[in-house]
Protein backbone atom coordinates (compact mmCIF):
# COMPACT_ATOMS: atom_id res chain seq x y z
CA UNK A 1 0.00 0.00 0.00
CA UNK A 2 1.18 3.43 -0.89
CA UNK A 3 1.93 5.50 2.66
CA UNK A 4 0.32 8.23 0.79
CA UNK A 5 -3.09 6.86 -0.56
CA UNK A 6 -6.55 8.59 0.01
CA UNK A 7 -9.22 7.03 -1.03
CA UNK A 8 -12.53 9.44 -1.36
CA UNK A 9 -16.16 7.25 -1.52
CA UNK A 10 -18.77 9.06 -3.32
CA UNK A 11 -18.36 10.90 -6.64
CA UNK A 12 -20.24 14.11 -6.22
CA UNK A 13 -19.89 17.79 -5.74
CA UNK A 14 -17.63 16.93 -2.47
CA UNK A 15 -16.34 14.05 -3.62
CA UNK A 16 -14.31 15.34 -7.14
CA UNK A 17 -13.46 18.36 -5.11
CA UNK A 18 -12.02 16.60 -2.07
CA UNK A 19 -10.21 14.36 -4.85
CA UNK A 20 -8.85 16.79 -7.15
CA UNK A 21 -7.08 18.84 -3.78
CA UNK A 22 -5.82 15.86 -1.93
CA UNK A 23 -4.14 14.79 -5.56
CA UNK A 24 -3.16 18.39 -6.43
CA UNK A 25 -1.34 18.20 -3.00
CA UNK A 26 0.34 14.97 -3.96
CA UNK A 27 -1.47 12.73 -2.71
CA UNK A 28 -2.35 9.37 -4.21
CA UNK A 29 -6.06 9.70 -4.66
CA UNK A 30 -8.36 6.83 -5.64
CA UNK A 31 -12.33 8.21 -6.13
CA UNK A 32 -14.69 5.49 -5.97
CA UNK A 33 -18.17 6.22 -7.02
CA UNK A 34 -20.99 3.18 -6.70
CA UNK A 35 -23.05 4.75 -10.11
CA UNK A 36 -21.57 4.29 -13.23
CA UNK A 37 -20.50 7.94 -14.16
CA UNK A 38 -19.36 10.89 -11.57
CA UNK A 39 -22.12 13.67 -10.89
CA UNK A 40 -25.38 12.19 -11.31
CA UNK A 41 -26.93 14.79 -8.94
CA UNK A 42 -25.32 17.32 -9.85
CA UNK A 43 -26.39 16.97 -13.48
CA UNK A 44 -29.85 17.25 -12.44
CA UNK A 45 -29.76 20.38 -9.95
CA UNK A 46 -31.92 23.33 -10.34
CA UNK A 47 -33.55 21.58 -13.14
CA UNK A 48 -30.48 20.67 -15.00
CA UNK A 49 -29.46 24.25 -15.01
CA UNK A 50 -26.73 23.58 -11.63
CA UNK A 51 -27.08 26.35 -9.07
CA UNK A 52 -23.81 26.39 -8.42
CA UNK A 53 -24.06 29.03 -5.59
CA UNK A 54 -25.12 32.52 -4.68
CA UNK A 55 -23.16 35.53 -4.88
CA UNK A 56 -24.56 36.63 -1.31
CA UNK A 57 -21.50 37.91 0.62
CA UNK A 58 -20.30 35.20 2.08
CA UNK A 59 -20.37 36.62 5.56
CA UNK A 60 -24.08 36.49 5.58
CA UNK A 61 -24.10 32.68 4.07
CA UNK A 62 -24.80 31.78 7.79
CA UNK A 63 -28.22 32.51 8.25
CA UNK A 64 -29.12 30.17 5.03
CA UNK A 65 -28.29 27.22 6.60
CA UNK A 66 -30.72 26.31 9.66
CA UNK A 67 -28.72 23.06 9.77
CA UNK A 68 -25.56 23.73 11.72
CA UNK A 69 -24.12 26.78 9.74
CA UNK A 70 -22.22 27.78 12.39
CA UNK A 71 -19.93 24.45 11.83
CA UNK A 72 -19.37 26.00 8.26
CA UNK A 73 -18.16 29.36 9.55
CA UNK A 74 -14.67 29.00 8.67
CA UNK A 75 -14.89 26.35 6.19
CA UNK A 76 -16.70 28.77 3.38
CA UNK A 77 -13.85 31.62 4.32
CA UNK A 78 -11.70 29.33 3.27
CA UNK A 79 -13.21 28.57 0.14
CA UNK A 80 -15.73 31.18 -0.86
CA UNK A 81 -18.52 31.70 -3.85
CA UNK A 82 -15.58 34.02 -5.43
CA UNK A 83 -13.07 31.59 -5.10
CA UNK A 84 -16.00 29.12 -6.82
CA UNK A 85 -16.82 30.57 -9.61
CA UNK A 86 -12.88 31.28 -10.07
CA UNK A 87 -12.51 27.47 -10.07
CA UNK A 88 -14.76 26.77 -12.71
CA UNK A 89 -14.11 29.62 -14.74
CA UNK A 90 -10.56 28.11 -14.78
CA UNK A 91 -12.18 25.04 -16.42
CA UNK A 92 -14.15 27.03 -18.97
CA UNK A 93 -17.47 27.83 -17.16
CA UNK A 94 -18.24 30.96 -16.95
CA UNK A 95 -21.25 31.77 -14.61
CA UNK A 96 -24.28 34.61 -14.32
CA UNK A 97 -26.19 35.81 -11.51
CA UNK A 98 -30.22 35.24 -11.62
CA UNK A 99 -33.12 36.28 -9.37
CA UNK A 100 -32.16 35.92 -6.02
CA UNK A 101 -28.49 35.85 -6.43
CA UNK A 102 -28.62 32.58 -7.57
CA UNK A 103 -25.43 31.43 -9.80
CA UNK A 104 -25.87 29.37 -12.69
CA UNK A 105 -22.76 28.28 -15.66
CA UNK A 106 -24.07 30.79 -18.32
CA UNK A 107 -24.68 27.95 -20.93
CA UNK A 108 -27.49 26.63 -18.64
CA UNK A 109 -26.57 23.34 -18.61
CA UNK A 110 -25.20 21.47 -15.48
CA UNK A 111 -22.98 19.17 -17.56
CA UNK A 112 -20.78 21.72 -18.04
CA UNK A 113 -20.20 21.65 -14.43
CA UNK A 114 -19.63 17.95 -14.06
CA UNK A 115 -16.97 17.89 -17.49
CA UNK A 116 -14.80 20.33 -15.56
CA UNK A 117 -14.73 18.72 -12.43
CA UNK A 118 -14.07 15.26 -14.24
CA UNK A 119 -11.14 17.21 -16.59
CA UNK A 120 -9.92 18.64 -12.87
CA UNK A 121 -9.55 15.15 -11.53
CA UNK A 122 -7.80 13.96 -14.73
CA UNK A 123 -5.55 16.73 -14.98
CA UNK A 124 -4.56 16.54 -11.04
CA UNK A 125 -4.33 12.49 -11.73
CA UNK A 126 -7.25 11.04 -9.91
CA UNK A 127 -7.81 7.24 -10.12
CA UNK A 128 -12.14 6.99 -10.67
CA UNK A 129 -13.11 3.71 -10.03
CA UNK A 130 -17.03 3.56 -10.95
CA UNK A 131 -19.40 0.92 -10.54
CA UNK A 132 -18.00 0.09 -7.28
CA UNK A 133 -19.85 0.19 -4.09
CA UNK A 134 -18.22 0.50 -0.24
CA UNK A 135 -19.66 -2.32 1.92
CA UNK A 136 -17.86 -0.59 4.47
CA UNK A 137 -14.62 1.57 6.03
CA UNK A 138 -12.23 -0.53 7.75
CA UNK A 139 -11.32 0.25 10.75
CA UNK A 140 -8.21 -0.65 12.78
CA UNK A 141 -7.12 0.33 16.37
CA UNK A 142 -9.15 3.56 16.06
CA UNK A 143 -7.17 4.51 12.54
CA UNK A 144 -8.50 3.73 9.26
CA UNK A 145 -7.29 1.05 7.09
CA UNK A 146 -8.92 1.01 3.47
CA UNK A 147 -12.60 0.10 2.53
CA UNK A 148 -14.27 -2.75 1.68
CA UNK A 149 -16.26 -3.18 -1.70
CA UNK A 150 -19.44 -5.16 -1.76
CA UNK A 151 -17.27 -7.18 -4.25
CA UNK A 152 -15.48 -8.41 -1.18
CA UNK A 153 -12.41 -6.65 -2.87
CA UNK A 154 -10.38 -4.48 -0.11
CA UNK A 155 -8.20 -1.59 -1.07
CA UNK A 156 -6.10 -0.09 1.84
CA UNK A 157 -5.43 3.25 2.78
CA UNK A 158 -4.11 5.37 5.40
CA UNK A 159 -7.08 7.62 5.04
CA UNK A 160 -10.50 7.57 3.59
CA UNK A 161 -12.62 10.94 2.65
CA UNK A 162 -16.70 9.79 2.77
CA UNK A 163 -18.39 12.26 0.28
CA UNK A 164 -21.59 9.82 0.13
CA UNK A 165 -24.36 12.31 0.10
CA UNK A 166 -27.40 11.93 1.60
CA UNK A 167 -30.59 10.31 1.34
CA UNK A 168 -32.69 11.99 -1.19
CA UNK A 169 -32.86 11.57 -5.36
CA UNK A 170 -31.75 7.93 -4.44
CA UNK A 171 -31.48 6.77 -8.41
CA UNK A 172 -28.60 9.17 -8.61
CA UNK A 173 -26.57 7.31 -5.79
CA UNK A 174 -27.67 8.82 -2.87
CA UNK A 175 -29.35 6.48 -0.98
CA UNK A 176 -27.74 7.10 2.73
CA UNK A 177 -24.76 4.73 2.62
CA UNK A 178 -22.99 7.42 4.47
CA UNK A 179 -25.55 7.22 7.15
CA UNK A 180 -24.98 3.18 7.41
CA UNK A 181 -21.02 3.31 7.24
CA UNK A 182 -20.29 6.41 10.15
CA UNK A 183 -23.50 4.21 12.65
CA UNK A 184 -20.59 1.08 11.74
CA UNK A 185 -17.89 2.88 12.96
CA UNK A 186 -19.51 4.87 16.24
CA UNK A 187 -20.85 7.67 15.10
CA UNK A 188 -23.41 9.40 15.87
CA UNK A 189 -26.21 9.80 12.89
CA UNK A 190 -29.12 12.42 13.39
CA UNK A 191 -32.01 11.47 11.88
CA UNK A 192 -32.28 11.64 8.25
CA UNK A 193 -35.39 13.72 7.25
CA UNK A 194 -36.60 15.89 3.89
CA UNK A 195 -35.27 19.35 4.04
CA UNK A 196 -35.97 21.30 0.64
CA UNK A 197 -38.99 18.87 0.08
CA UNK A 198 -42.64 19.55 -1.30
CA UNK A 199 -45.93 19.63 0.84
CA UNK A 200 -49.01 17.64 0.74
CA UNK A 201 -52.26 19.73 1.65
CA UNK A 202 -55.39 18.73 3.24
CA UNK A 203 -57.31 21.52 0.98
CA UNK A 204 -58.57 19.35 -2.44
CA UNK A 205 -58.55 22.70 -4.22
CA UNK A 206 -54.88 23.03 -4.55
CA UNK A 207 -55.39 20.07 -6.79
CA UNK A 208 -57.95 22.32 -8.93
CA UNK A 209 -55.51 24.95 -10.19
CA UNK A 210 -51.93 22.15 -10.07
CA UNK A 211 -49.45 23.98 -12.47
CA UNK A 212 -50.63 27.54 -11.37
CA UNK A 213 -47.09 29.39 -10.28
CA UNK A 214 -47.31 32.77 -8.06
CA UNK A 215 -45.08 35.00 -8.05
CA UNK A 216 -44.99 37.94 -5.49
CA UNK A 217 -46.67 36.46 -2.81
CA UNK A 218 -45.70 35.82 0.74
CA UNK A 219 -46.16 32.59 2.70
CA UNK A 220 -46.00 32.62 6.41
CA UNK A 221 -45.70 29.08 8.54
CA UNK A 222 -48.16 28.55 11.25
CA UNK A 223 -46.89 26.00 13.90
CA UNK A 224 -49.87 25.11 16.41
CA UNK A 225 -51.39 28.83 15.80
CA UNK A 226 -48.21 30.36 16.38
CA UNK A 227 -46.43 32.37 13.20
CA UNK A 228 -43.13 30.35 12.44
CA UNK A 229 -41.39 31.82 9.58
CA UNK A 230 -41.81 33.76 6.52
CA UNK A 231 -41.03 33.39 2.78
CA UNK A 232 -41.30 36.27 0.08
CA UNK A 233 -41.10 34.84 -3.53
CA UNK A 234 -42.72 31.92 -5.92
CA UNK A 235 -44.39 28.81 -5.08
CA UNK A 236 -46.26 26.50 -7.07
CA UNK A 237 -49.46 24.30 -6.70
CA UNK A 238 -49.14 20.80 -7.52
CA UNK A 239 -51.74 17.74 -7.49
CA UNK A 240 -50.79 16.87 -4.16
CA UNK A 241 -50.43 20.15 -3.10
CA UNK A 242 -47.95 23.00 -2.98
CA UNK A 243 -44.18 23.32 -3.71
CA UNK A 244 -41.48 26.12 -5.39
CA UNK A 245 -38.89 27.84 -3.82
CA UNK A 246 -40.81 29.80 -0.50
CA UNK A 247 -42.30 26.90 -0.07
CA UNK A 248 -39.23 24.85 -0.07
CA UNK A 249 -37.21 26.93 2.09
CA UNK A 250 -40.43 26.61 4.81
CA UNK A 251 -40.51 23.18 4.33
CA UNK A 252 -37.27 21.99 7.05
CA UNK A 253 -39.65 23.63 9.38
CA UNK A 254 -42.52 22.42 8.43
CA UNK A 255 -41.26 18.54 8.86
CA UNK A 256 -39.81 18.86 12.17
CA UNK A 257 -43.00 20.20 13.37
CA UNK A 258 -45.28 17.63 11.68
CA UNK A 259 -42.42 14.80 13.29
CA UNK A 260 -43.59 15.95 17.09
CA UNK A 261 -47.70 16.01 15.66
CA UNK A 262 -47.84 19.73 15.78
CA UNK A 263 -50.41 21.31 13.49
CA UNK A 264 -48.50 23.12 10.53
CA UNK A 265 -50.88 25.55 8.13
CA UNK A 266 -49.44 27.90 5.56
CA UNK A 267 -51.22 31.30 5.48
CA UNK A 268 -50.38 33.11 1.65
CA UNK A 269 -50.33 36.81 1.42
CA UNK A 270 -51.52 37.29 -2.27
CA UNK A 271 -50.62 41.03 -2.48
CA UNK A 272 -48.02 41.81 0.04
CA UNK A 273 -47.09 44.88 -1.60
CA UNK A 274 -50.37 45.91 -0.41
CA UNK A 275 -51.43 46.65 3.33
CA UNK A 276 -54.73 45.63 4.59
CA UNK A 277 -55.78 49.55 3.70
CA UNK A 278 -54.63 49.58 0.59
CA UNK A 279 -55.57 46.62 -0.41
CA UNK A 280 -59.27 47.52 0.86
CA UNK A 281 -59.14 50.54 -1.68
CA UNK A 282 -58.18 48.80 -4.34
CA UNK A 283 -60.97 46.51 -4.40
CA UNK A 284 -63.52 49.08 -3.90
CA UNK A 285 -62.02 51.05 -7.23
CA UNK A 286 -62.29 47.28 -8.35
CA UNK A 287 -65.93 46.73 -7.23
CA UNK A 288 -66.79 50.66 -8.53
CA UNK A 289 -65.52 49.93 -11.60
CA UNK A 290 -67.61 46.60 -12.37
CA UNK A 291 -70.57 47.57 -9.98
CA UNK A 292 -73.37 45.77 -12.66
CA UNK A 293 -71.28 42.92 -13.10
CA UNK A 294 -71.79 39.76 -11.51
CA UNK A 295 -68.66 38.86 -8.97
CA UNK A 296 -67.35 35.82 -10.74
CA UNK A 297 -66.40 38.45 -13.82
CA UNK A 298 -65.03 41.11 -11.53
CA UNK A 299 -61.50 39.41 -10.26
CA UNK A 300 -60.12 39.41 -13.19
CA UNK A 301 -57.93 42.31 -13.03
CA UNK A 302 -56.56 40.99 -9.57
CA UNK A 303 -56.32 37.10 -9.55
CA UNK A 304 -54.55 35.12 -11.98
CA UNK A 305 -58.09 33.21 -14.04
CA UNK A 306 -57.57 29.33 -12.59
CA UNK A 307 -57.55 31.08 -8.83
CA UNK A 308 -60.68 33.13 -8.93
CA UNK A 309 -63.18 30.30 -8.63
CA UNK A 310 -60.97 29.13 -5.84
CA UNK A 311 -61.10 32.80 -4.00
CA UNK A 312 -64.80 32.91 -4.96
CA UNK A 313 -65.55 29.43 -3.52
CA UNK A 314 -63.58 30.31 0.08
CA UNK A 315 -65.22 33.64 0.53
CA UNK A 316 -68.79 32.57 0.61
CA UNK A 317 -69.85 35.30 -1.74
CA UNK A 318 -72.36 33.78 -4.52
CA UNK A 319 -70.36 33.52 -7.70
CA UNK A 320 -73.73 35.20 -9.25
CA UNK A 321 -74.06 38.21 -6.80
CA UNK A 322 -74.04 41.27 -8.71
CA UNK A 323 -70.91 43.37 -7.14
CA UNK A 324 -73.48 46.65 -6.27
CA UNK A 325 -74.90 43.89 -4.15
CA UNK A 326 -71.83 43.02 -2.17
CA UNK A 327 -72.03 43.81 1.41
CA UNK A 328 -69.13 45.68 3.17
CA UNK A 329 -68.72 42.54 5.24
CA UNK A 330 -68.25 40.46 2.27
CA UNK A 331 -65.59 42.42 1.13
CA UNK A 332 -63.85 42.59 4.36
CA UNK A 333 -63.76 38.68 3.93
CA UNK A 334 -62.80 38.68 0.62
CA UNK A 335 -59.88 41.18 2.03
CA UNK A 336 -58.82 38.74 4.95
CA UNK A 337 -58.59 36.01 2.23
CA UNK A 338 -56.43 37.70 0.00
CA UNK A 339 -53.91 38.17 3.14
CA UNK A 340 -53.97 35.12 4.39
CA UNK A 341 -55.61 32.32 2.32
CA UNK A 342 -55.00 29.24 4.49
CA UNK A 343 -53.33 25.92 3.99
CA UNK A 344 -53.00 23.09 5.95
CA UNK A 345 -50.10 21.01 5.58
CA UNK A 346 -50.71 17.28 6.38
CA UNK A 347 -47.27 15.74 5.27
CA UNK A 348 -44.30 16.28 3.29
CA UNK A 349 -42.96 14.02 0.67
CA UNK A 350 -41.17 11.20 1.20
CA UNK A 351 -36.95 12.02 1.37
CA UNK A 352 -36.38 10.43 -1.82
CA UNK A 353 -38.23 13.38 -3.32
CA UNK A 354 -36.75 15.88 -1.07
CA UNK A 355 -33.57 18.27 -2.75
CA UNK A 356 -31.49 18.20 0.52
CA UNK A 357 -31.49 15.57 3.13
CA UNK A 358 -31.51 17.16 6.70
CA UNK A 359 -29.55 15.27 9.88
CA UNK A 360 -26.35 13.38 9.12
CA UNK A 361 -23.19 12.43 10.67
CA UNK A 362 -23.18 14.67 13.86
CA UNK A 363 -21.01 17.78 13.41
CA UNK A 364 -20.27 17.42 17.11
CA UNK A 365 -18.16 14.61 16.16
CA UNK A 366 -16.37 16.10 13.64
CA UNK A 367 -13.73 18.95 13.37
CA UNK A 368 -14.57 21.43 11.25
CA UNK A 369 -10.54 22.59 10.34
CA UNK A 370 -9.86 19.16 8.85
CA UNK A 371 -13.35 17.89 8.74
CA UNK A 372 -11.63 14.64 10.34
CA UNK A 373 -13.75 12.38 12.75
CA UNK A 374 -12.98 12.82 16.10
CA UNK A 375 -13.49 9.05 16.66
CA UNK A 376 -11.09 7.41 13.92
CA UNK A 377 -8.04 9.18 13.02
CA UNK A 378 -7.91 9.12 9.13
CA UNK A 379 -11.58 9.01 8.44
CA UNK A 380 -12.67 12.87 6.45
CA UNK A 381 -16.58 13.70 5.78
CA UNK A 382 -17.51 16.67 3.57
CA UNK A 383 -21.28 17.19 1.99
CA UNK A 384 -24.39 15.77 2.36
CA UNK A 385 -23.65 13.13 4.54
CA UNK A 386 -22.50 15.67 7.18
CA UNK A 387 -25.24 16.93 9.22
CA UNK A 388 -25.60 20.13 7.64
CA UNK A 389 -28.38 22.26 5.61
CA UNK A 390 -29.33 25.09 3.60
CA UNK A 391 -31.95 26.51 1.68
CA UNK A 392 -32.64 26.59 -1.94
CA UNK A 393 -30.50 29.38 -3.72
CA UNK A 394 -27.55 27.35 -4.17
CA UNK A 395 -25.87 27.20 -0.54
CA UNK A 396 -26.25 23.83 -0.47
CA UNK A 397 -23.67 23.10 -3.34
CA UNK A 398 -21.49 25.63 -1.88
CA UNK A 399 -21.15 23.98 1.24
CA UNK A 400 -20.56 20.71 -0.46
CA UNK A 401 -17.65 21.90 -2.76
CA UNK A 402 -16.58 24.07 0.43
CA UNK A 403 -16.57 20.98 2.66
CA UNK A 404 -14.55 19.09 -0.02
CA UNK A 405 -12.18 21.46 -0.69
CA UNK A 406 -11.10 21.41 3.04
CA UNK A 407 -11.47 18.13 3.50
CA UNK A 408 -9.28 17.15 0.51
CA UNK A 409 -6.19 19.11 1.49
CA UNK A 410 -6.57 18.29 5.32
CA UNK A 411 -6.46 14.70 4.39
CA UNK A 412 -3.11 14.99 1.91
CA UNK A 413 -1.78 16.40 5.06
CA UNK A 414 -2.75 13.92 7.39
CA UNK A 415 -0.60 11.37 4.49
CA UNK A 416 2.07 13.53 3.51
CA UNK A 417 2.94 15.11 7.29
CA UNK A 418 1.74 12.98 9.91
CA UNK A 419 3.91 14.19 12.53
CA UNK A 420 2.32 17.95 11.95
CA UNK A 421 -1.13 16.66 13.04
Amino acid sequence: MSDNRILIVGGGAAGMMAAGQAASAGAEAILIEKMERLGRKIAISGKGRCNLTNSENVSDFIKNYPGNGRFLHGILREFDNNALCEFFAGYGVETKVERGGRVFPVSDDAEVVVRALEKYLNEAGVEVLVGKKIQEVLVSQGKVDGVKLESGQTIKSRAVIVCTGGASYPATGSAGDGFRIAKAIGHNVISPRPALVPLRTAEMWAKEVQGLALKNVEASLWIDGKKAATEFGEMLFTHFGISGPIVLTLSRVAVDALNQNKRVEFKLDLKPALTAEQLDARLQRDFQKFTNKQFKNSLDELLPQSLIPVVIKLSGINQDKVVHQISREERKKLLNLLKEMPLTITAALPLAAAIVTAGGVDVREINPKTMESKICKGLFWAGEVVDVDGVTGGYNLQAAFAMGYRAGKAAAEFVLNPVLL
